[in-house]
């Protein structure tokens, strides 16, 4: 479902591919999935920072293949644009125009680009509707391969050059390790190795499976739903692609057959990556209390500190989007203790720091993070506490934590992400809302989601659209879903339009589910409540 990434980065070239008929699937009903076995499938993860490994010396020759850094690759982040910034509906006088960057967005980009090649941390995927990386979803590289194997492939095909099964687990491999690292420079490589994998056997369910992994990496979620139902075609009992399949769906707003294909993978394939996905599309539904049950039957079950970081971790998560910043905290230590390495765990303790008053615990934890792992969402959350803080040089570190998310932007783009959703995101509150809106729109013609509909919104809203942003809005929160930044964007487009009722309503929810889901958002919905009042 990233997916949490997340998300959601991805303007490249659709690897799509025909569909065949989709698979025969179990009548969707409401029940808790049978009891994971230990360990499901999840990976262990490297924790040694490996920069000289042959995995960056590319994929389509293992022995010679040199790619040029990210920097090297030429992916400068859009012009900035100084003007000044009109006031935004809500009068809080929202920067409509870029912000002016305090650090050339070149010397951003190889920044960047060091910080990437030189951490090798693995990360997976944290939900929150409010992360720039995107909708919240499981990791989609359920049962993949370490990145730590890349070495030993390249060394095996060096001497065994036409496996295709040894180019399909390398193209597996380059998937997972960009993603552990945060690096899109990976993808194009893992393409011409699952392409090197496809070439002799051409419906191998390891290299469609892979395609299908990579496509959802990429956000091609079309792409990612054909390659998965290609690669179950051969295997019915692939994990890789029943999860594959699962959040492909997830990610187009096609949440019924989602349901649907996650009765499936758990009847095929019990264990936690098929179990974190169940209980992800419960919570989409507003069914936290089911979300939980099954979360925490997977960490019951759970052996390996992998899985056991992992799915504490969205504990962690699911708590800390209901206000449970304590429980938070406990379901963080838990995941911690497991693994001090996790990422998404020191992501997830700053967040339910923050929001319980540790300021200073918060931004020492994501300094932490972007240290190692510079995405957006950690990025924007580190750069919300400076300017929160407003010690001095903080507004400074706030826009070099900005600039780093459009340089990250754009290393995604030249690695064939889709970028669009985090462009959105991200500009919206810290950019060019004009910006935003385009891409939110492009976003929007591709896939229907809960997530979606919300940029969608708030971005019409911060260009003065906000009676088109209404019934986006709306569709944002039908499914349940219970997230504060929703029901906050919904507050404050409706008191735009007028329905001053029902601002109240979603301002004072939004407060009441989680106070703490954004400092500057929460001060804002604080602000807007006072003026409604007030006019009573």
């Amino acid at each position: 479902m990233a997916r949490r990434d997340d998300p959601t980065p991805p303007n490249h070239e659709h690897a799509t591919g025909p569909t065949p008929p989709p698979e025969p699937e179990t009548p969707e009903h409401d029940r808790t999935p049978a009891t994971p076995p230990g360990g499901g499938g999840h990976r262990e993860h490297p924790h040694e920072d490996t920069p000289t490994s042959p995995a960056e010396r590319g994929a389509e020759d293992p022995q010679d293949g040199t790619p040029a850094t990210p920097a090297e690759r030429g992916a400068d982040g859009p012009g900035d644009n100084d003007a000044a910034a009109p006031v935004s509906p809500d009068g809080r006088g929202a920067r409509v125009g870029r912000r002016r960057r305090w650090v050339p967005m070149a010397g951003m980009v190889v920044l960047l680009a060091v910080v990437m090649t030189g951490s090798a941390l693995a990360v997976g995927a944290v939900r929150d509707g409010r992360r720039v990386t995107g909708p919240a979803a499981p990791d989609p590289l359920a049962g993949g391969r370490q990145g730590a194997d890349v070495t030993s492939l390249q060394a095996h095909l060096r001497a065994q050059p036409k496996d295709h099964g040894g180019w399909a687990a390398l193209g597996l491999a380059l998937v997972e390790e960009a993603r552990t690292k945060g690096d899109p420079s990976r993808y194009p490589q893992a393409e011409k190795a699952l392409a090197r994998s496809l070439k002799p056997a051409p419906g191998n369910e390891q290299a469609l499976a892979g395609r299908a992994a990579l496509a959802a990496a990429r956000h091609d979620f079309a792409g990612a739903l054909a390659y998965a139902d290609r690669a179950l075609k051969q295997n019915p009992y692939s994990e890789r692609a029943l999860c594959s399949r699962i959040d492909a769906l997830v990610e187009l707003g096609r949440y019924d057959e989602a349901s649907r294909a996650a009765d499936t993978a758990d009847a095929r394939r019990p264990g936690v990556p098929v179990f974190t996905r169940y209980a992800y599309l419960r919570e989409l539904r507003g069914d936290v209390t089911t979300a939980r049950r099954v979360l925490e039957q997977a960490l019951a079950s759970a052996t390996s500190r992998g899985d056991i970081a992992y799915v504490a971790t969205q504990l962690g998560q699911l708590a800390w989007n209901q206000g449970e910043y304590k429980e938070a905290l406990s379901r963080y230590a838990r995941a911690l203790a497991a693994d001090d390495g996790y990422l998404p765990a020191l992501e997830g303790r700053a967040r339910a720091r923050a929001a319980s008053g540790d300021r200073a615990g918060a931004v020492k934890d994501l300094e932490d993070v972007v240290s190692r792992y510079p995405l957006p969402g950690p990025l924007v959350e580190l750069g919300e506490l400076y300017e929160t803080r407003a010690a001095t040089g903080d507004r400074a570190k706030a826009e070099n934590q900005y600039a780093l998310v459009d340089a990250w932007i754009a290393l995604a783009r030249a690695g064939g992400v889709n970028a669009d959703l985090d462009t959105a995101l991200a500009a919206a509150d810290h950019g060019d809302a004009r910006a935003a809106l385009r891409a939110a729109r492009a976003e929007w013609a591709r896939r229907h989601t809960v997530h979606t509909a919300d940029a969608l919104a708030w971005a019409l809203y911060l260009n003065g659209h906000a009676q088109e942003a209404l019934p986006l809005t709306r569709q944002a929160t039908a499914t349940g879903y219970r997230n504060a930044a929703f029901l906050y964007h919904r507050g404050m487009i409706e008191r735009a339009t007028g329905h001053a009722g029902a601002a109240r309503t979603h301002l004072t929810a939004a407060l009441r589910l989680n106070p703490g889901f954004s400092p500057p958002a929460a001060r804002a919905a604080r602000t807007a409540l006072k003026s409604l009042e007030a006019g009573r």
